[in-house]
């Protein structure tokens, strides 16, 4: 489960499986570090994508010996972007070996709701992605029960097509002046817009661009992406 007290990167595996694989191969070990299977690699390899990226990511974190720190076990977020069969698919993600899972701010209350129940009977951290969502707070107030994590998320097409689009910084602190919960940023991959996001106070920040191929960057970039969450 996630720790409040801690800042953390999350990397978005957005490509294939092969290029999966050679990326977990050259990250750092760091417990700060999640692991997506975004919405695209669940999409065409199913269930298998999050199971893979596990048993690489459980691998590798296993294969070495971390000074003065115990071993942490691998923590993956399968990108569901759940829209409907809030129950099933939580089900479907932890048998893949998730530890969270993403439903849609847009998604009708009572999938939302049986989501974040479902996620707690398996011992997951629910995550809202309140994208294209212009008042997060009117979400969560409807809720039975609070997630874990809510997501502000500018899209990919949003950040490509429009790019006057900001991401919505200014929500974090509408929604934790109001709620003691975890607010992820998605959206923005450039370093300025990660230091943005922790300055204003971001759990989690997510990347994916950056991490979409492996190159002889990789390891250095998700060094670097760590130092800015400090």
């Amino acid at each position: 489960m996630l720790d409040k007290r801690q800042r953390y990167l999350q990397i978005a595996l957005n490509s294939d499986l092969r290029e999966a694989e050679s990326i977990i191969s050259q990250i750092p070990i760091d417990k700060r570090i999640i692991i997506e299977a975004g919405t695209p690699l669940i999409k065409e390899f199913g269930r298998e994508a999050i199971r893979m990226i596990r048993k690489w990511w459980s691998k590798r974190i296993s294969s070495f010996v971390l000074e003065g720190e115990k071993r942490f076990a691998p923590y993956i977020v399968a990108d569901l972007k759940c829209m409907d069969r809030g129950v099933r698919e939580v089900r479907i993600a932890r048998k893949a070996g998730a530890r969270a899972a993403t439903v849609l701010g847009t998604a009708p209350i009572e999938t939302i709701d049986a989501f974040i129940e479902e996620c707690e009977n398996y011992q997951m951290d629910s995550m809202i992605d309140m994208m294209n969502v212009e008042f997060p707070l009117s979400v969560l107030r409807k809720l039975k029960k609070l997630p874990k994590v809510v997501v502000l998320h500018r899209g990919v097409d949003e950040e490509d097509f429009n790019p006057e689009k900001e991401l919505p910084f200014y929500e974090i602190q509408r929604i934790k002046s109001n709620y003691d919960i975890m607010i992820s940023v998605a959206g923005g991959d450039k370093f300025r817009e990660v230091e943005e996001a922790v300055f204003n106070d971001a759990d989690i920040v997510v990347v994916w661009r950056s991490f979409y191929k492996s190159t002889a960057q990789t390891a250095e970039l998700a060094r670097k992406f760590l130092k800015e969450i400090r």
